[in-house]
């Protein structure tokens, strides 16, 4: 079993040159800015502030590398921040697509969306690309703790209706206020890596 308490920080792309050379298994965190993603990071290595929290949607800009127990964790920057500038968003583009354009070690890919509202075109188009390209993926919704039972299972059927062309996607909730849904991601992510390590 993995220890996920095991992580520290590997280094930071800015560009595609600059990503760190992918000697073992990935596990790459995907999604718009303000979703959660540091929060969730944290709260999945149990540390407070591995992952950075900005209170500046759009401001992290560099794919941020941790070297874990086995693993890289990758923690792409958020995308579709409407404030950042056009030449901000092209560097943003070209440095995540030379990622995925590289022949990088990936295990998993951890797509997250908040729970509250539907998939944005943009975490469209990114699922999509996820299943054109065959890499393996999971779906995290994240704030689960701002809606109610009987809301969370209103939106899970709206998220199921919206990602019904992409086959069967396995979706966990979760809230980093309360912890729920992180036994679940981390058992996700341990069998990715091992599974990956067998290949």
């Amino acid at each position: 079993m993995i220890n996920f308490n095991k992580a520290e920080f590997a280094g930071a792309a800015g560009t595609s040159e600059q990503l760190i050379l992918s000697d073992l298994p990935e596990v790459v965190f995907s999604g718009r800015s303000n979703v959660g993603k540091s929060s969730l990071i944290n709260k999945l290595l149990g540390r407070k502030y591995l992952a950075r929290v900005s209170a500046t949607p759009g401001k992290t800009a560099t794919i941020n590398f941790f070297k874990c127990d086995g693993f890289f964790l990758v923690d792409l920057p958020g995308y579709g921040y409407a404030k950042v500038s056009q030449s901000e968003k092209m560097r943003w583009a070209e440095l995540v697509e030379g990622y995925f354009a590289q022949e990088r070690k990936i295990a998993l890919v951890v797509q997250i969306v908040d729970m509250r509202h539907s998939a944005t075109p943009d975490d469209m188009q990114m699922l999509e690309f996820l299943s054109a390209n065959g890499l393996p993926y999971i779906v995290v919704l994240t704030k689960k703790d701002k809606l109610n039972k009987t809301e969370q299972q209103k939106r899970l059927e709206v998220f199921k209706e919206q990602f019904e062309d992409l086959g069967d996607i396995r979706m966990y909730a979760f809230s980093a206020l309360k912890g729920d849904g992180a036994d679940e991601i981390r058992n996700a992510v341990s069998a990715c890596v091992e599974e990956y390590g067998k290949e």
